[in-house]
């Protein structure tokens, strides 16, 4: 014989079905929720029962939640998925919410007659607005975030731009490791070939070939925090904890504006809003002035080895306002862009139609940039996202070498010149002729 529990699970009402979209649910949200989860979490349903919600909602969490990070959402996804009606008085178990309305979906549209858009009126028929769900402003609000430069953001916005920007799919692809591997290439593998063709008496059958590696390439971000940049400031500083998120670990960060300062250790907080007023304790010329070209002097000679060995995508981002020197900024960008596998540089002024690059850091660094892209809005961060997914692994065609003119070829010496020796020991010449320093040879020397 069933008990009440079986009953309501398997024969009766639709608690079955709905704990089936919950699972659904969750999966969507991005829990691992699979067959087997759901399977355990009916049985013990049958074993506890549906009379108290609060064991419910316990049983659920400890076996559909495995991650500590995922407690929250499921508190949330629970409370809304299992709600009571509004207009309804009753005190009834869990199973309750078995109703058929429930296992209908819902349908999107305007709002029922007799209903305000806020909400305060209640609609003519209960059971038509229980279901039915506003999205007149919906889709318009959510357009209108994404186009709105970051520097006109409310608080309540900033927190909906930070969804969305956790909602981003990064994979700037793969590079190709020196290291092989075994698989279809270019490349003989000669133990193996010996390996596997010893069953055939030493005859080589079977040729057994080997490929480069391939794994995951990283990216460096490099981001001004000067003064001319505090608009953009805290926006930024979400996106960049953003990418830390979504490359798991493979970014390493860094900020400046008359120092660069590494903040890669302090994107590790899940908090982002811990995370962010960290880093800011961390800088200590926040909204200072800038000398982009000292800055990357110190990155290439103290973190391009360490950071830039994978074949790394460097994002400077920057309005090119820059108070050092033109010289040491282009020589700096052009070392730079040697080392990386693509250059990038995100402008937040750039996102104007009527940009042009004319500020003297700008135009230094114009000729040994790769990509030149704006990262004012939203809109900007879903467009470099499709152009980083969308890069080929080989390096771009860069064109700020440019060729001499016969004019300005060099010329050829008369004379070859007098070859110089260097402070290194082991780079000069070893061999020594028996007549050197004896003068010419007839002038009585």
């Amino acid at each position: 014989m069933l008990s009440e529990a079986e009953a309501s699970l398997g024969e009766d009402g639709h608690i079955l079905g709905n704990l089936l979209l919950f699972g659904r649910l969750l999966r969507r949200l991005g829990l691992d929720v699979h067959v087997g989860r759901m399977l355990d979490a009916i049985r013990v349903l049958e074993d506890i029962g549906l009379e108290r919600k609060g064991d419910v909602r316990a049983a659920l969490r400890t076996l559909l939640v495995h991650r500590r990070d995922d407690l929250p959402l499921f508190d949330e996804a629970f409370d809304v998925f299992w709600r009571q009606r509004k207009d309804s008085t009753s005190t009834m178990d869990l199973r309750s919410m078995g109703e058929q309305r429930r296992y209908r979906r819902p349908s999107a549209g305007p709002p029922t007659p007799g209903r305000e858009p806020d909400g305060s009126a209640e609609p003519a028929d209960p059971d038509e607005g229980f279901d039915r769900v506003d999205l007149t402003r919906t889709f318009s609000a959510r357009e209108v975030l994404r186009t709105r430069d970051f520097a006109e953001f409310t608080p309540e916005e900033m927190l909906e731009a930070r969804h969305l920007m956790a909602s981003l799919r990064w994979d700037p692809g793969l590079r190709r490791t020196r290291r092989k591997e075994a698989g279809r290439g270019p490349g003989l593998d000669v133990r193996r070939t010996l390996r596997h063709n010893a069953r055939y008496g030493g005859e080589l059958v079977r040729l057994e070939t080997r490929r480069r590696k391939e794994k995951p390439r990283r990216l460096v971000v490099v981001c001004d925090v000067s003064g001319s940049m505090e608009r953009y400031t805290r926006m930024l500083l979400h996106f960049i904890h953003s990418l830390y998120a979504g490359l798991d670990n493979r970014i390493e960060a860094f900020l400046f504006a008359t120092r660069l300062t590494r903040i890669t250790k302090h994107l590790g907080q899940r908090d982002i809003d811990r995370a962010v007023s960290e880093v800011a304790k961390a800088v200590p010329d926040w909204s200072g002035g800038t000398r982009i070209g000292d800055v990357l002097k110190e990155f290439n000679f103290r973190w391009a080895r360490r950071t830039l060995g994978w074949g790394s995508i460097v994002l400077i981002v920057s309005d090119g306002w820059d108070r050092g020197e033109p010289e040491l900024l282009g020589r700096e960008m052009a070392r730079l862009q040697r080392s990386c596998n693509r250059l990038i540089w995100l402008n937040p002024l750039a996102g104007n139609e009527d940009y042009e690059p004319l500020t003297v850091g700008m135009q230094a660094a114009a000729p040994y940039i790769d990509d030149l892209l704006p990262v004012n809005n939203l809109a900007a961060l879903f467009d470099l996202a499709e152009h980083l997914n969308s890069l080929s692994q080989s390096r771009p065609v860069r064109h700020q070498q440019r060729a001499l003119h016969p004019e300005e070829e060099a010329p050829v010496a008369a004379t070859p010149a007098q070859q110089q020796r260097s402070w290194h020991a082991n780079a000069n010449p070893t061999f020594r002729h028996p007549m050197w320093g004896r003068g010419e040879p007839g002038n009585g020397a």
